[in-house]
């Protein structure tokens, strides 16, 4: 289940934290978890990353039967979180629900950072963040692609992005590299008010979830003209991927993730028996529900695939932001 802490369970687990701090680790790591976990998620409460922490906390608290609570420490994206957990004790009781931009944009992003996203932690579960489908105004003449290309070709055509080195600012230059386009990217802070702006024709279209397009889609106000990675998305089965109308731009090949770290050096053992707890729960009707609302076709993978992950693409994201060419703050 997922509780809020009282004063009084404050100062009862701190006592048995400062009684485990005394045993060897390989018993800490057996015991575990003989307390309550704290989820950290670096994003505020309500959006699609806080609904996994809170889904996922949940199935961890039932396995094992601990209160797991999750508590959203939002802002700088994700570093604040980050910054929290990695000086946290690595006994699995503190964890950090984020994404892809506190572990691996920031780096591009930032001239110094709090944390060091390589070195400060350890991987337990990765989960794809979902298709983003780029979505055009209704008053847009295109169903595909090519169409799109050749009206923003004669037309001025901006693109709204939810923010400067998002997936969907990448995706408009890509577009542009690709296509041969000069379309505008405009930014704003987050998906809503990007979607507010498609649906009226103030941009003439956009990249971004399905969640947060919904009202676009169901109202008719805009159109999906492509989606990215390799696979065509579920909950839009008759759109083509940017692969298959012959745009091959990286943009569209790499995926974005929601992640569960903890803090470097926890027990081995820990981070299996939470990784396999993970897997298992996104196995879940329950899970799989919450997927299906946002568009994401793939469950929590396994800590050797977020490693994997880690390695190969994550190079290759830093250097798509740094195409950018954003002045990190």
């Amino acid at each position: 289940m997922i509780v809020r802490a009282t004063r009084r369970d404050v100062l009862r687990y701190g006592s048995a934290a400062a009684t485990a701090a005394l045993l060897p680790a390989p018993s800490i790591a057996q015991a575990w978890p003989a307390k309550p976990i704290r989820i950290i998620c670096g994003y505020p409460a309500g959006g699609l990353t806080d609904t996994f922490a809170r889904a996922y906390g949940e199935a961890i608290s039932q396995k094992t039967g601990q209160p797991v609570f999750v508590e959203n420490k939002a802002g700088a994206s994700g570093a604040i979180a980050a910054e929290q957990v990695k000086s946290a004790a690595p006994d699995g009781y503190t964890l950090m629900w984020t994404i892809s931009t506190t572990m691996i944009m920031n780096k591009a992003l930032f001239k110094k950072l709090p944390y060091d996203p390589d070195k400060d932690f350890v991987p337990i579960s990765w989960m794809d963040a979902g298709h983003l489908p780029t979505i055009v105004n209704k008053n847009v003449p295109a169903k595909n692609l090519k169409e799109f290309a050749d009206y923003a070709r004669n037309n001025k055509t901006s693109l709204g992005t939810y923010g400067a080195g998002s997936y969907s600012h990448c995706a408009v230059e890509g577009m542009n590299r690709s296509l041969g386009l000069k379309m505008e990217a405009v930014h704003y802070r987050g998906e809503a008010p990007m979607w507010i702006d498609v649906a009226s024709g103030a941009v003439q279209g956009g990249s971004g979830s399905v969640a947060a397009a919904t009202s676009v889609l169901q109202t008719g106000a805009g159109r999906p003209i492509a989606v990215p990675t390799k696979v065509r998305m579920k909950k839009l089965p008759d759109v083509p991927t940017f692969l298959e109308q012959g745009v091959n731009d990286i943009a569209f090949q790499l995926q974005g993730g929601i992640m569960l770290v903890g803090p470097a050096g926890m027990p081995k053992d820990i981070v299996v028996k939470l990784s396999d707890m993970m897997v298992e729960a996104g196995k879940s009707e329950r899970i799989q529900k919450i997927l299906d609302t946002f568009g994401i076709d793939t469950a929590a993978q396994d800590h050797v695939f977020f490693e994997r992950f880690m390695a190969e693409q994550g190079p290759q994201w830093i250097a798509l932001v740094k195409s950018l060419n954003i002045e990190p703050q």
